[in-house]
C-alpha cells in the first residue's frame, strides 16, 4: 500500500510540473505561433484500436517515427529504449524481454510469454525469441505505458509496443540502402511497392546484415565468435475487392545466425565475493571484449509468418479481421559456466506455432458515443528440448538428448470499450475484457529418460476493466485520470520438471496525465501508481538444480514521466524525455540470493553457486532504474545543392540490478550517444550519411546470466561508426 506522505509528495510534484508546463505553454503560444494548419504535423496513434490524435488519447504514449529512430542510431526494435522514457529492452540469453515502468519478466519457459505485448500492424507477436527485428517500411513505433488489458488483453501488464508499416500502394515507389561500418558490418535493405492490376498492389522488402562482431576468444584466439549473418524478406499484396472491402495478405520469412546475446564472460562483483566461478582464472575471461568459451555459443532461428487483414465498411461501423499463422524455429547454444572448461554446454531447440484470429468492430467518427468491440482467439503450441553439447571438430553443434517440455496455450476473449462525450470537452470512457485461458497437453521429460510426464491442465478466467475521465481545456490539450487492470497469464512450469501451477500476475494501475500538441510544441506529462501482485519469478534451486518458476513477490510502483518535442524552426527540432520510477518489491519470499558454494559435492558436479532463499522487503525490482532520460535534436542546412541533416540522441539510465532479487548483479548508470550527418540531394532521391553509435564508448552489461554453474555477463558493443548510401525511386 502506498504511504500517505509518499502520495502527497508525488501529487505535489506532479501538480507543480503541470502548473509549470501550462505556464510555459502560454508563453510559447504568445512567442511562437504554430505554423500553417497541417494535420500531418500532428501525432496520430492507434492506442485505442482506431486512428486518433495522440493529444486526445488518455494513455501515456511515446511515439517514434522512422526518421527519429534513424537519428538515434536505432537499427533494431530493442534500440527504441534509447528514445523511450521508462522502457528497458533486456534479454535472458536470446529471449527478448521488455520492461516498462518496472513491469517485466525474466521468465523464459514454455508458454511463459512476456509482460509487454508486441504488435505489428495489429498482429500479436508472442514469441520472445522473435521479438527483435528490423523493418524498412516502418512508419512509426508506439510504446503504450501501463496495463492494456482491455483493448489488447493477456500479457500486457506493463504495456504494449505497436509497430505500423506501410501498406502496398499502386503509386510505385521504392528505396534501397547499403551501409558499411566498424567490425566489417554490412547492411543491405530494399523496399518496393507497385501496382499489379487495377485495384491490386504489391510490395516487397528485403534485408541482409552480417558482421564479425567485437568479441575475442582468449582460449581459441578467434576474433569471429561474434560473427553474425541475418536476412529476411517480407511481401504483401493488397486488393480493393469493392468500394467498401479490402484484403491485405502478407508473408514474412526471417533467418538468423547471431551469437551476440550468448557471448558471455565471467561476472565479477563484490555481491558474490569476486568472480562468478570457482575455476582458476586461466580458464575464464572478464574484460569487456573477451570470452573464453571452448565450445560454440549460438542462436539460430528460421521463422515464417502468414497474415491476412480484411477490412469492411459496414455503414454503421468498420469491421477488421486479423488472421495469423506463425511457425518459428530456434536453437540456443549456451555455455552455462562461461569458461573454457565446458562444464555444461546447453542446447535448447524451440519450436513455437501460433494461430490467432481477431475480429474488431469500431464505430464511425462523429456523434457523442464512440465504441470499439471485438473477439479474440489465440492458440500457441510450444515444444522445447534440452540437450547436452558434445562438440567435435567435425560437428561443433553435436549434442545428446537431456530432456524437454511442451505446452499448448489457448485463449478466448471478448471486449468492448465505449467513450461518451457529455459535452464537447468532457469525456468518459469505460471498457472491459473477459478472457478465458487454458494450458493443456503440457508435459516434461525427466533428464536422460525420454519419458514424458503429463501434468493436469491449467484454466483461468480474467476480467480486465478500465475507466477514464478526460477533459479538454482547449483544442490543443487534454487532462485525464484513469484506472486500468492487466494480467499476465498463468504458467505450467514444465520447464522446471515440476509441472507446478504458477498463478497469473495481476496489476491495478492509476494514472493522471496532461497532453498538449499545437503542431509545433508537443508535451506529455503523467503520474502513476501500480499495485502489482503475484509476480512470476524464475530461479535456480533444487537438487539437482533446475530453473523453476514461482509466484514469489508483490510490489509497489509509482512514478512521474515527461516528454517534450519542439520544432523551433522548420530547420531545427529537438525532443526531451525523462522518467522517475520508484519500483520496489514490498514482500519477496524466497528471493534468490546467489552464494558461492565451497562444498566438495558442489565441485564434483561442477557447481560454483547455490541459491539461498531469503526474505526481502523494500528492495529494487529487477532491471528497473530509478531514472531514465533522453535528449535528441535535428538541424538541417543547405549544402552543395542539397540539404545536410545533423542529428543525435543522448540516452541516460541510472543504476539498476539484473539479479532477480533486486540486490545482486548491479549495473551502474551509463549514457549512450548516437550522432548522424546525412546529405540529401535537391530531388530527395540520393543520400549519403556518416554515423556513430555509442560514440563515447560506454561499456556496460546488457545482461547477466545467473545459474549454479557460473554467472556470466554479456557486454555492450564499443563505439561503432559507418557510412550509408541510399536511393529512392
Amino acid at each position: 500500500m502506498i504511504h500517505r506522505k509518499t502520495l502527497i509528495r508525488s501529487s505535489g510534484i506532479g501538480a507543480a510540473m503541470l502548473l509549470a508546463t501550462v505556464s510555459q505553454l502560454a508563453v510559447a503560444q504568445e512567442a511562437a505561433p504554430p505554423p500553417a494548419q497541417n494535420d500531418q504535423d500532428l501525432i496520430i496513434v492507434t492506442a485505442q484500436r482506431r486512428a486518433e490524435l495522440s493529444r486526445d488519447v488518455p494513455i501515456s504514449i511515446t511515439t517514434v517515427t522512422q526518421d527519429q529512430l534513424t537519428s538515434a542510431g536505432a537499427s533494431q526494435l530493442t534500440d527504441i529504449a534509447t528514445v523511450t522514457p521508462a522502457l528497458r529492452f533486456d534479454s535472458a540469453a536470446a529471449f527478448v524481454q521488455p520492461t516498462i515502468r518496472g513491469v517485466g519478466t525474466a521468465v523464459a519457459s514454455s508458454g511463459g510469454g512476456a509482460n509487454v505485448g508486441i504488435y505489428v500492424d495489429g498482429f500479436y507477436s508472442p514469441n520472445p525469441l522473435a521479438a527483435d527485428f528490423q523493418l524498412m517500411s516502418l512508419k512509426s513505433v508506439q510504446v503504450l505505458k501501463g496495463p492494456q488489458g482491455t483493448l489488447f488483453g493477456r500479457n500486457t501488464t506493463g504495456g504494449a509496443i505497436l509497430l505500423t508499416t506501410a501498406d502496398p500502394s499502386s503509386d510505385g515507389a521504392g528505396e534501397f540502402k547499403v551501409s558499411y561500418g566498424r567490425f566489417n558490418s554490412l547492411a543491405v535493405q530494399g523496399y518496393a511497392t507497385f501496382g499489379v492490376v487495377q485495384d491490386v498492389a504489391m510490395d516487397v522488402e528485403a534485408l541482409f546484415r552480417r558482421g564479425n562482431g567485437f568479441v575475442h576468444n582468449i582460449t581459441t584466439g578467434s576474433d569471429r565468435d561474434g560473427r553474425y549473418s541475418n536476412w529476411s524478406v517480407r511481401t504483401g499484396i493488397k486488393a480493393d475487392l469493392s468500394d467498401s472491402v479490402s484484403l491485405l495478405l502478407r508473408y514474412t520469412h526471417s533467418d538468423t545466425d547471431d551469437p551476440t546475446l550468448l557471448n558471455t564472460n565471467v561476472y565479477v562483483g563484490d555481491d558474490i565475493g569476486g568472480a562468478g566461478t570457482n575455476l582458476p582464472p586461466s580458464l575464464y575471461a572478464t574484460k569487456h571484449d573477451d570470452v573464453a568459451t571452448g565450445g560454440p555459443t549460438e542462436f539460430l532461428s528460421n521463422n515464417d509468418v502468414i497474415q491476412g487483414t480484411l477490412k469492411a465498411d459496414l455503414g454503421f461501423a468498420d469491421l477488421t479481421s486479423y488472421t495469423q499463422y506463425r511457425d518459428e524455429n530456434s536453437l540456443i547454444v549456451e555455455d552455462l559456466d562461461s569458461t573454457a572448461a565446458n562444464i555444461f554446454l546447453l542446447h535448447i531447440p524451440v519450436r513455437s506455432q501460433t494461430v490467432s484470429q481477431e475480429l474488431l468492430l469500431t464505430s464511425k467518427a462523429g456523434g457523442p458515443l464512440q465504441w470499439t468491440a471485438g473477439l479474440f482467439y489465440f492458440n500457441n503450441k510450444d515444444r522445447w528440448g534440452t540437450r547436452v553439447g558434445t562438440p567435435t571438430a567435425g560437428d561443433p553443434l553435436a549434442s545428446i538428448a537431456l530432456g524437454g517440455s511442451g505446452t499448448n496455450s489457448k485463449s478466448y476473449a471478448a471486449f468492448a470499450d465505449l467513450t461518451y462525450a457529455f459535452t464537447p470537452d468532457l469525456f468518459l470512457t469505460v471498457g472491459g475484457r473477459y478472457s478465458h485461458d487454458r494450458i493443456g497437453d503440457a508435459y516434461y521429460i525427466i533428464p536422460f529418460s525420454g519419458v514424458r510426464t503429463y501434468v493436469p491442465d491449467l484454466k483461468g478466467n480474467k476480467f480486465t476493466p478500465r475507466a477514464v475521465l478526460r477533459y479538454k481545456p482547449s483544442e490543443e490539450s487534454s487532462v485525464y485520470a484513469s484506472y486500468s487492470k492487466g494480467y499476465k497469464s498463468g504458467i505450467l512450469d514444465v520447464g522446471g520438471n515440476t509441472g507446478n501451477k504458477v498463478a497469473p500476475e495481476d496489476i491495478d494501475a492509476f494514472e493522471a496525465g496532461f497532453k498538449y500538441d499545437d503542431r509545433r510544441l508537443s508535451v506529455d506529462l503523467s503520474a502513476y501508481y501500480y499495485d502489482y501482485k503475484n509476480l512470476q519469478v524464475s530461479l535456480y534451486r533444487g537438487n539437482p538444480p533446475s530453473a523453476q518458476i514461482i509466484n514469489a513477490a508483490s510490489s509497489e510502483i509509482y512514478g512521474l514521466e515527461g516528454q517534450l518535442s519542439y520544432r523551433l524552426t522548420d530547420r531545427f527540432q529537438f525532443n526531451v524525455g525523462a522518467a522517475y520510477t520508484h519500483a520496489r518489491y514490498t514482500n519477496f519470499e524466497d528471493a534468490p540470493i546467489y552464494t558461492r558454494c565451497t562444498l566438495a559435492s558442489c565441485a564434483a558436479q561442477g557447481i560454483s553457486f547455490v541459491v539461498v532463499p531469503t526474505q526481502l522487503n523494500d528492495v529494487h525490482m529487477q532491471r528497473t532504474p530509478d531514472f531514465t532520460g533522453n535528449v535528441g535534436a535535428r538541424y538541417t542546412l543547405d549544402l552543395a545543392g542539397g540539404s545536410l541533416a545533423l542529428s543525435g540522441n543522448l540516452y541516460y539510465t541510472s543504476k539498476f540490478y539484473f539479479g532477480p532479487s533486486g540486490t545482486q548483479f548491479a549495473q551502474k548508470g551509463y549514457e549512450v550517444l548516437a550522432l548522424r550527418a546525412e546529405w540529401t540531394d535537391a530531388s530527395d532521391r540520393f543520400s549519403l550519411a556518416v554515423f556513430g553509435d555509442n560514440v563515447t564508448d560506454s561499456r556496460y552489461r546488457t545482461q547477466v546470466l545467473s545459474n549454479n554453474f557460473g554467472i556470466g555477463n554479456v557486454w555492450s558493443a564499443p563505439a561503432t561508426w559507418g557510412v550509408q548510401a541510399g536511393v529512392k525511386f
